[in-house]
């Protein structure tokens, strides 16, 4: 039970770059991005393919971020210049990401066994630790610039935002190209600590990155950059853990894992707008029952 405690924690880690850049356009954009599914084993294809053939795996891993930042900015292109639905552009690339990848790999499957790795001479989880911290802090800081702020304003009011002159087709796309940078560069990392990449490794991951998202911020909250950034870190490994406790139940298997992600965010979707409106009816029945007690106090012979 230890051992799979700690590679859920390591999974979560590995998949925390994925779920920083959900957190990107669901949260500070409001945009609906599917792209995540096809970019992710983008990141994944090419630091496969560039291993295979020799590259520094460091080298694989920045190239994988720029194919994702470049998936992204397709996409934003696609919503901003080609005015189609935010929603309906994700998955028009998510479709055409699907043949890229497979050019990009040149079969569905692409093994890393016996090749160099980031994994190779420190442990993932070490490395892990430190890729999250270094690239949470950065994103932090970038969010406190000029042009971050802007990027924030942008989902909040874009109308506001145009009219002080700041361009929102700019930071539009800016932020769909950073979230799937992020993304592809978490697929890059997952391909090498399995040992593979496979052409479906993408699918469902938009769901994953949501309930990472999700849960962090209903567990820890999200008042502020530095406190999102977090709660989506531990959100992915939050996740991990639950589903690593999920499949010691007996009668689930490992088939049943998207089964288990399903209802880990239906379950965090629910359980807040439950809690608000238990606390909203509380607070309705507290302030009935004290303005009938004020009337009562008024008029005490109001009821003879």
């Amino acid at each position: 039970m230890i051992d799979s405690l700690y590679g859920a924690v390591e999974l979560g880690l590995l998949y925390a770059l994925m779920a920083l850049g959900v957190y990107i356009t669901f949260r500070i954009l409001d945009f609906p991005d599917l792209t995540v599914d096809g970019s992710f084993t983008t990141g994944g294809a090419i630091a496969a393919i560039m291993i295979t053939n020799h590259y520094s795996p460091l080298l694989a891993c920045l190239t994988a971020f720029v194919g994702g930042l470049a998936a992204g900015a397709c996409t934003g292109l696609l919503h901003t210049k080609g005015k189609i639905n935010g929603l309906l552009s994700g998955i028009l690339m998510m479709i055409a990401l699907y043949s890229i990848n497979m050019r990009i790999m040149g079969k569905p499957n692409i093994s890393l066994l016996g090749s160099d790795s980031l994994f190779s001479s420190v442990s993932p989880f070490t490395l892990m630790v430190i890729v999250v911290v270094v690239v949470k802090l950065l994103l932090d800081a970038f969010f406190r610039t000029d042009l971050g702020l802007a990027l924030r304003a942008t989902g909040d009011n874009a109308r506001m935002i145009r009219s002080l002159g700041a361009n929102t087709d700019t930071t539009t796309i800016l932020g769909v190209s950073l979230s799937n940078g992020l993304v592809a560069l978490s697929g890059a990392l997952i391909a090498q600590q399995s040992g593979f990449a496979d052409i479906s490794m993408g699918i469902g991951m938009i769901v994953i990155g949501l309930a990472s998202v999700i849960i962090g911020e209903a567990i820890f909250g999200a008042r502020t950059i530095f406190r999102a950034t977090l709660a989506a870190v531990l959100g992915s490994i939050i996740y991990r853990i639950v589903v690593a406790i999920a499949l010691q139940v007996e009668w689930l298997k490992t088939s049943d894992l998207k089964l288990i992600t399903a209802i880990i965010v239906i379950i965090a979707l629910v359980l807040p707008s439950m809690q608000r409106s238990l606390r909203q009816r509380a607070y309705a029945k507290r302030r009935s029952a004290e303005l009938t007690a004020a009337v009562m106090k008024q008029n005490p012979g109001g009821g003879r």
